[in-house]
């Protein structure tokens, strides 16, 4: 059963290189403008992952032009931590930051342990594999949280 839909959503792992973009981008393919939705990561080292920008695309989620961000610059470009009403970590290590950063505000702060695929598999097929199961982990989590996706093109309301 679908719990209460916020009205803004930030998803975070390690980098903002692999799943939290992929989280973003199938939460604004379902859900539309229901909710203000963005994506940060630990530290911001890394460009968006050809491997996500592929299994991505594969459902029609275009991530190619995502700019991986951390939470400091998230900050430094106005994006204040406390306007979310809902975290959703992805990564142990980003939830603790979260946590970390968010200890004088009131907001939810989720922990959904999602695969980190970039060390799973030899070769392009099997690392493809692993990236679909870690996009799939997100896409089951997120209907299961927010309950199904709206009809393709209607995502309003």
């Amino acid at each position: 059963m679908a719990e209460h839909f916020p009205s803004s959503v930030l998803f975070c792992c390690d980098h903002n290189a692999v799943r939290s973009p992929m989280a973003e981008g199938l939460m604004k393919k379902f859900y539309g403008q229901r909710a203000y939705v963005q994506s940060a990561g630990v530290a911001n080292d890394m460009e968006i992952d050809g491997f996500s920008i592929a299994v991505c695309k594969e459902i029609g989620i275009e991530l190619s032009r995502h700019r991986s961000r951390s939470f400091e610059e998230m900050q430094e470009w106005g994006d204040d931590l406390s306007q979310f009403d809902l975290i959703i970590a992805l990564s142990a290590a980003s939830q603790r930051a979260a946590l970390s950063l968010t200890k004088f505000y009131h907001m939810d702060i989720e922990y959904w342990p999602i695969i980190d695929p970039t060390a799973i598999g030899e070769g392009r097929e099997s690392k493809l594999m692993a990236y679909r199961q870690a996009r799939d982990q997100i896409r089951d989590r997120l209907i299961a949280r927010f309950g199904p996706p709206a009809p393709e093109g209607n995502g309003a309301t």
